[in-house]
């Protein structure tokens, strides 16, 4: 086995010229330390329900020691060996930093929407602890939702429900907009408590809404340095003003993003980047994220002229100044961000695909220089799809990442986002139309 992830890292100073790293302490936040040894790793996996790989028979997990997950000589056999979790469909799950507590909550179906927590205690012990608590009755039963990172304290959910025009008990009154009520919970997940939330519409421009835009949906909340505000992205849609149907082609707006006060979840405001006009609500997992110069970066999807990654400052507004396309940086076209995730110093991992293609790749970002590379060691397998991918494990530089093709075995792989270096895991067992979605 390779040792030197087991190594504590040191962090030396850099350049006052590097971007991400040349801040002061207080627009700082603190680099992820490497995880120790024996801590939990929980390797996910998704059931096909009609179709091969479409996720859809739900969710099975299993847990070795962060040791063996890095290991080559390790087995892991997730679909005999594991354990369902409680979902009709692929589940949302969250890890605690150390590992140790797994948080649920269900999605869609007679228990969807609600949460639940489990001791891990490794291989298929997952002990399900007498709490829960149902968020349905206000964020639905297919929530939206993702852990901040304040040591484990809560949980953000996010919903729109009941987009209608405002005229749509009176069609005597001019169309001005449709609207969807929005849902912004928090929810403690050590007292296992709704802790507070808010239900508003969130209004867009005049113009923009006498066209038919909207905001869709939300997901992918993220808090800022200071603390005090919640970025959530947007995933918009556009319905014709005159019969409500949704068009499948139109101009797209910029990328737009919600910003609510936090903890109270009032104000919400939109703000709008001019660089790109995907949207940026992640689809299985978190798309926004908090770097060491005190920005949130996010990435883009179902964007005209592929992927970005956009910033935004810690003035919680996009900085059209950052140009970051992933089509020019990969030198490919349409390329589609499937999800992504952030290390340290600048530096993360993208998974996508690109042109008419669902392959999918995956390529190291440095949010410094604006590239990407392709990591050539990861399989080149046209069965490997991680679309419905949702798991990553962050240890100091490294990230941890499950790579299986569709009904094909695959490993854990261990990449380092400073130097580049790969190093294969655990061996991954596979079963026809299943993949594995994640590493906690």
């Amino acid at each position: 086995m390779n040792r030197q992830f087991l190594k504590p890292l040191i962090y030396a100073a850099v350049a006052a010229s590097v971007t991400l790293t040349s801040c002061g302490e207080d627009d700082t936040v603190d680099p992820v330390d490497p995880v120790d040894a024996s801590r939990w790793v929980t390797v996910a996996g998704a059931l096909m329900g009609d179709n091969p790989g479409d996720g859809n028979g739900g969710t099975m997990i299993y847990a070795v020691s962060y040791e063996d997950a890095i290991n080559s000589e390790t087995t892991i056999n997730l679909y005999d060996d594991g354990v369902p979790v409680k979902s009709n469909r692929t589940a949302r799950l969250q890890v605690s930093e150390d590992g140790n507590t797994m948080f649920n909550i269900a999605y869609s179906g007679e228990n969807g929407g609600e949460f639940s927590r489990f001791g891990v205690q490794g291989a298929a012990s997952y002990v399900e602890e007498d709490v829960t608590v149902s968020i349905a009755q206000y964020a639905g039963t297919s929530p939206r939702w993702g852990k901040l990172y304040d040591g484990d304290q809560t949980g953000i959910a996010v919903n729109i429900a009941n987009i209608t025009a405002n005229n749509a008990e009176s069609s005597e009154d001019p169309f001005e907009y449709y609207r969807g009520t929005a849902t912004v919970l928090a929810l403690d997940l050590q007292d296992v408590l709704i802790s507070g939330f808010k239900q508003y519409e969130i209004p867009l421009s005049v113009e923009e809404e006498k066209a038919g835009n909207a905001i869709f949906r939300l997901d992918a909340p993220v808090l800022n340095k200071a603390g005090d505000k919640l970025l959530i992205g947007t995933w918009m849609r556009k319905y014709d003003p005159q019969t409500g149907e949704r068009e499948s082609e139109w101009d797209r707006l910029g990328s737009k993003t919600v910003v609510v006060d936090y903890p109270s979840l009032e104000n919400p405001k939109v703000i709008t980047s001019t660089v790109a006009n995907g949207d940026c609500s992640g689809y299985r997992s978190n798309v926004n994220f908090l770097a060491e110069d005190g920005s949130i970066y996010q990435v883009t999807q179902r964007d005209t002229n592929g992927s970005h990654i956009l910033k935004i400052t810690s003035a919680n507004e996009y900085d059209d100044s950052y140009v970051f396309s992933l089509d020019a940086a990969l030198g490919v076209d349409d390329v589609y961000v499937q999800t992504w995730r952030y290390v340290s110093n600048g530096k993360g991992y993208i998974v996508y695909r690109h042109g008419e293609s669902d392959q999918s790749y995956i390529a190291l970002v440095d949010l410094n220089s604006r590239t990407a590379e392709l990591v050539d060691e990861i399989p080149n397998d046209t069965d490997l799809s991680l679309h419905q991918y949702q798991g990553f494990l962050v240890s100091g530089e490294n990230l941890l990442v499950a790579v299986t093709p569709i009904g094909k075995d695959g490993n854990i792989y261990v990449l380092n986002s400073q130097t580049g270096e790969v190093t294969k895991g655990a061996k991954l067992v596979n079963k026809p139309g299943n993949h594995y979605i994640g590493v906690f």
